[in-house]
């Protein structure tokens, strides 16, 4: 008599009418949630209790799908970071979408594995790159690959350049093997992802070469030049200018068509950070600041920011495909590419970035493009924009705020400078000034260092933040610090 059949186990649900009921109250939630956000606060603290149940033992038998979700519910909503709320304006954060998150589980219902194959995902992809280079007016046949974030986008595109201008096939031999040590270049207002890129890229700290800036944070284009030319000399082998189109502290535009112009001369990669700023590009205003972008050799930038879409979203495109693919490809026999079959396929995106393993992370992207249009989000670019002179003209026109930096893009940086306070006590007081307003759920600002005086710093991502919102802010930071200089 053979022996009675194992019991076997899936994870889905015992009941499909339960899920579908918690679906739909998942979903009803989180519109509710994001319709209102206007009337809640910005950001809280996480008290204790919840911390403490944050830290509870890992569960051996599981509660269910319904008491998870209470879970969540009680201990994670309603402490969020905030970057969804209307008056977050820390660091350059974007919003999200209702559509986007939808997106999101669609794609994650499909699970692909993005680093490969022949399915329908992949051509999805395919399609979102090529309307990135679109959008940027960046040259059709180049190459591209959507990764977490513009810090892995900066990493990709200097390692690509420490590829094409090593002189010699440094992933055989390793970066010690040239003549000289490889160099990199950007200004001091350089992302810190710029930073790690070299380093994680084995070239060292010491080899990324920080230029001057002018008064308005743009790099000075000949006293990075000079830089090259003595490391030339002293037996240095200049291998990348980074150019920042958008700087983190500012927004700060560099003189692309200047560094364009030197990479050729110097025979050097150039490699545009344009985290935020690339989408500047589709405002005509700014046509003539960002042109120079489509004649670098590969460009970095986030969809998540100023494109609005949900977490994690980011871009690199370089210029030269062969040059891509040869600085990342390699296929073992498990890997091999098919004519036919689900390892067919012409497009492997595990053969220009790191990862083999990839979410299907464009999906929010192309629906979210379908949905809006680049028109719309064009207008909404320029809205972040004359929103930010909006404040800059608010704290202009208010005597007892500064502004503390020129206003290029979408980042205004200001600070409370009332009162006849001491120069010295105006840093710890806007400090503690910045504190209150988190801590109140007004809004979130983040802070800047500008000529050694500390800031509070609005970067302006955010679809759903209206002009009242700023007026709220300077009244919010005209009381508080009033309220501090009196204590």
């Amino acid at each position: 008599m053979p022996d009675a059949a194992p019991t076997e186990e899936s994870l889905d649900p015992a009941d499909w009418t339960d899920l579908r009921a918690l679906a739909h109250r998942m979903v009803d939630d989180m519109i509710d949630y994001t319709r209102d956000l206007r009337e809640r606060r910005v950001w809280q603290a996480v008290p204790a209790e919840v911390r403490a149940a944050l830290r509870a033992p890992l569960p051996r038998a599981g509660e269910g799908a319904e008491r998870a979700y209470d879970d969540f519910r009680r201990l994670v909503l309603p402490f969020p970071m905030g970057n969804i709320h209307p008056r977050f304006w820390a660091w350059v954060m974007g919003t999200g979408t209702p559509l986007g998150a939808l997106a999101e589980m669609l794609a994650a219902t499909l699970n692909p594995n993005m680093g490969g194959g022949e399915h329908g995902a992949n051509y999805v992809e395919r399609q979102v790159l090529d309307w990135c280079k679109e959008m940027l007016g960046y040259p059709a046949a180049a190459s591209g690959l959507l990764v977490s974030g513009g810090s892995m986008a900066n990493l990709v595109g200097l390692a690509v350049a420490r590829h094409a201008h090593a002189g010699f096939d440094v992933r055989k031999l390793g970066v010690r093997a040239g003549p000289g040590p490889l160099t990199v270049y950007s200004s001091r207002e350089a992302h810190s992802s710029v930073q790690k890129a070299v380093e994680l890229l084995g070239l060292g700290s010491d080899a990324l070469r920080l230029a001057a800036v002018d008064a308005d944070f743009r790099v000075d284009v000949g006293a990075l030049a000079a830089m090259i030319r003595d490391d030339r000399a002293a037996g240095a082998v200049p291998c990348c200018i980074v150019g920042n189109l958008g700087t983190v502290m500012t927004g700060a535009i560099d003189d692309l068509a200047g560094l364009a112009d030197l990479a050729a001369r110097e025979h050097v990669w150039l490699h545009v950070d344009g985290a935020f700023g690339a989408f500047a590009s589709l405002v005509p205003e700014y046509a003539a600041q960002t042109a120079a972008m489509a004649r670098a050799d590969s460009v970095a930038f986030d969809l998540h920011k100023w494109m609005y879409v949900p977490f994690e979203a980011g871009c690199v495109l370089v210029r030269n495909e062969d040059t891509h693919r040869r600085a990342f490809s390699l296929t073992p026999e498990y890997l091999a590419h098919a004519e036919r079959g689900v390892a067919a396929g012409d497009l492997w995106l595990s053969d220009y970035g790191l990862q083999l393993t990839r979410g299907f992370r464009a999906l929010k992207v192309w629906m979210s493009l379908k949905e809006h249009g680049i028109d719309r989000y064009a207008r909404l670019v320029r809205q972040n924009i004359e929103q930010a002179r909006y404040l800059a003209d608010l704290v202009r026109a208010a005597p007892d705020l500064q502004l503390m930096a020129p206003v290029p893009l979408n980042i205004v940086c200001f600070r409370w400078a009332g009162g006849g306070t001491e120069e010295t006590a105006l840093d710890g007081l806007n400090q503690e000034l910045l504190m209150r307003l988190h801590e109140s759920g007004v809004a979130v600002p983040s802070n800047a260092v500008i000529g050694g005086r500390y800031a509070l710093r609005v970067a302006i991502t955010n679809h759903r933040s209206r002009r009242e919102d700023f007026d709220l802010l300077v009244r919010e930071v005209r009381r508080l610090g009033e309220q501090l200089a009196g204590a």
